[in-house]
């Protein structure tokens, strides 16, 4: 397996603001989780819910990558 190329240049506020983003995409999937729930849709309730996990993974590694306090890994 290949090392990535890895530039190091995105800066605080281009970090923050793709972690304002994920909070935004988050919460839309609650609101399409919610939306199918109310329709009895399984499958729109299982893609909302496995994105809506995803998202709340990325968000804990975005705060933790802005030293966050309270985020010791974003792995628990």
């Amino acid at each position: 397996m290949s090392t990535p190329s890895r530039s190091y240049d995105r800066s605080w506020e281009e970090i923050e603001n793709m972690l304002n983003l994920a909070v935004e995409k988050m919460n839309d999937w609650k609101q399409e989780f919610e939306s199918c729930k109310s329709s009895k849709d399984a499958d729109g309730m299982k893609i909302a819910a496995r994105n809506y996990k995803a998202l709340e993974g990325v968000i804990k590694t975005l705060k933790w990558t802005l030293g966050e306090t309270g985020i010791k890994t974003p792995l628990e």
